[in-house]
């Protein structure tokens, strides 16, 4: 047995002078001394007594010693428990807790609050954005040669939380094979290689930056320049450097949103990849009249990684997330029943393959209702599936209104308010109504230098959808709430409206 994970991703480059990654205003740092810096945490974690399985919990700002640790854990067989940076020692109570992790490594501001709820006999080791704390202390006196742990397919490589906005955060187990099966499938799809300079300026908390982007440049052999977070000065001035882009939609509006972004400037590009939420149509317009470039969108989630893609080559198509990846089966059923749908119609999108995860750590209830016996995950979102084999996105299962019987799915209202010119973007809800059930809620951003009228709003809508769509109002705000990835956040707003008149 090998290690399953380690060696195809890190192993093979032993020795290897290339650079596999720079940190923002630093000297690049090759995979050899990458490998090294990994080995040298290994023995720390090795000296501490956690054994394989154990979990290494991780709350650090983004760097290349934060990112040596997720290799670290996959050479001693560990579990790695990556936590968003943003989350507060309340809700880490709820995490560490859960999970039981035999370590616990955090920013040193933090380790004050979050030493009275370490689980019994963890250990709390410190790491700050620029790379110093106890962690680093002691790595730098362990020696660069760790004999990786063996580890199979099944064993477990991480543990990923889901959100909690519909009740207790729930822990994703991802297994050695299905990281490893999805690295090897996008590298491929993707056209990644050794050549490839990959601009880095998303969280290493979360699927997307972590086992996407890291992944596939790790399997290809390419390399990182490694920003801390987006700022966009840093990233025009990096621009020319590198030759693909994995972003959310705000990288790219923040990018359109400037004038240094040319095509010129855009010229030696191969790839933009954009995920973890909805690209607007016109997001997609602009940027290849501005660019030339058509912006690859793909879907995925933290159960399952990537399941979808649009084409490397072929049309990408606006609005849609493309094809399921080699390996994985979609469907799409009713949300009742479970049965098949025909293709064109909207249904719960449930898929199958060697991405799909294990299961929810502690929880099997929750296991048998969201991961069906023949191995086909609900994944809670609502989609159809084409003519042409598109798959398109709806919206969440739990964002869907019922109201007076009919049931209204919000992406097909937002998508006629966001084609408005007043209309930057909207977000559509359901609100309690005594006599309908639900009552539709538009919330509108304005487009820069206009004042919509919420009325005028309305009126342009009506023509364009069935009455039971109609919003009974439109709230007009600055900016809509999302999370770290930049979903909306539909949850923060039915709480903010809750007391609308509907």
């Amino acid at each position: 047995m090998t290690n399953h994970l380690f060696d195809p991703l890190f192993g093979r480059h032993a020795g290897s002078t290339a650079p596999f990654v720079t940190p923002k205003g630093g000297a690049p740092l090759s995979y050899a001394a990458f490998l090294d810096l990994s080995a040298r945490m290994a023995h720390v974690f090795d000296g501490l007594g956690l054994k394989k399985g154990d979990r290494v919990a991780v709350q650090v700002g983004k760097s290349v010693p934060a990112l040596a640790i997720y290799a670290a854990c996959l050479r001693s067989g560990l579990v790695l428990l990556p936590l968003n940076t943003a989350y507060t020692v309340a809700e880490l109570e709820y995490f560490l807790g859960d999970a039981e992790p035999g370590l616990v490594v955090c920013d040193p501001a933090k380790a004050d609050g979050l030493q009275p709820i370490l689980p019994e006999g963890a250990t709390l080791l410190t790491l700050d954005a620029t790379g110093a704390g106890t962690l680093m202390e002691a790595a730098d006196k362990a020696p660069a040669d760790h004999a990786p742990l063996p580890c199979g397919p099944d064993d477990l490589a991480a543990i990923l939380y889901t959100s909690g906005t519909t009740g207790r955060s729930k822990g994703a187990m991802l297994t050695h094979d299905n990281l490893l099966s999805n690295a090897r499938t996008l590298a491929e799809l993707w056209r990644f290689t050794a050549d490839d300079v990959l601009l880095h300026a998303l969280p290493i908390f979360h699927t997307h930056g972590l086992f996407v982007a890291v992944n596939v440049c790790a399997m290809a052999g390419a390399s990182m320049l490694f920003h801390p977070g987006f700022d966009l000065d840093a990233m025009l001035a990096d621009l020319p450097q590198a030759n693909t882009l994995m972003g959310v939609p705000t990288f790219y509006t923040r990018l359109l949103s400037d004038a240094r972004f040319t095509r010129d400037a855009t010229a030696h590009m191969r790839l933009f990849v954009s995920g973890s939420a909805p690209l607007l149509a016109e997001t997609h317009e602009q940027f290849e009249a501005r660019t030339g470039h058509r912006i690859l969108e793909r879907y995925g989630m933290t159960e399952t990684n990537m399941n979808v893609s649009n084409p490397y080559e072929g049309e990408r198509r606006a609005g849609t997330v493309g094809f399921p990846l080699t390996g994985v089966d979609l469907r799409i059923t009713d949300p009742t029943s479970g049965d098949p749908l025909p293709d064109g119609e909207i249904g719960m999108i449930e898929v199958r393959g060697p991405n799909v995860f294990k299961g929810y750590w502690r929880m099997p209830e929750k296991t048998a209702e969201e991961l069906r016996g023949n191995g086909f995950f609900i994944t809670g979102d609502l989609g159809r599936v084409d003519e042409d084999g598109y798959v398109s996105i709806v919206g969440r299962q739990k964002d869907l209104i019922i109201s007076g019987g009919y049931n209204i799915y919000p992406k097909e209202i937002e998508v006629v308010l966001d084609e408005m010119p007043e209309v930057l973007e909207s977000a559509v809800i359901g609100l309690p109504h005594a006599d309908f059930g639900e009552a539709v809620l538009a919330v509108v951003v304005p487009a820069p230098n206009t004042s919509p009228d919420p009325d005028a709003l309305l009126e342009a809508l009506r023509p364009q959808l069935a009455r039971f769509k109609h919003p009974r109002a439109i709230r007009i705000v600055d900016a809509l709430p999302r999370n770290t990835m930049g979903k909306v956040q539909k949850n923060v707003l039915r709480e903010a409206f809750a007391t609308t008149p509907a």
